[in-house]
């Protein structure tokens, strides 16, 4: 299985126990995979860049002994990052994966859409 990333094929190489195991040799790592246009992709990884520096600035928080309180507000600011970043790909996911599924008579991906919500809201 050779891995895209934006439209070019990757060939990826495990070094084990000092021989190369070829992943694409591995049959139960396959995922459904999503191609997104160039500005859901650029729109998603700034959301997580975001969020990564937030996390940062929290682990450097820890580092300096911040106030309790202070990191508490900064984890909630991550959480409603990382909440914006869920309600953003869901909903490109329910307009593009989902209606392309049940146009083409998919109903199982109504399912895996409720599993998916249910998850989501735990």
């Amino acid at each position: 299985m050779a891995l895209k990333v934006r439209g070019k094929a990757v060939e990826i190489m495990l070094e084990k126990d000092s021989e190369k195991k070829n992943i694409s040799d591995c049959q139960e790592c396959c995922h459904k995979t999503k191609e997104r246009s160039d500005k859901e992709y650029q729109d998603l990884l700034h959301r997580l860049s975001r969020i990564e520096g937030q996390v940062r600035g929290i682990k450097g928080m820890v580092e300096r002994d911040a106030y309790c309180t202070d990191i508490l507000v900064q984890v909630a600011a991550v959480n409603a990052a990382l909440n914006s970043f869920n309600k953003v790909l869901l909903a490109n996911h329910i307009r593009t994966c989902v209606a392309r599924d049940i146009r083409e008579g998919k109903e199982e991906t109504i399912d895996e859409l409720v599993a998916t919500l249910q998850k989501l809201m735990k």
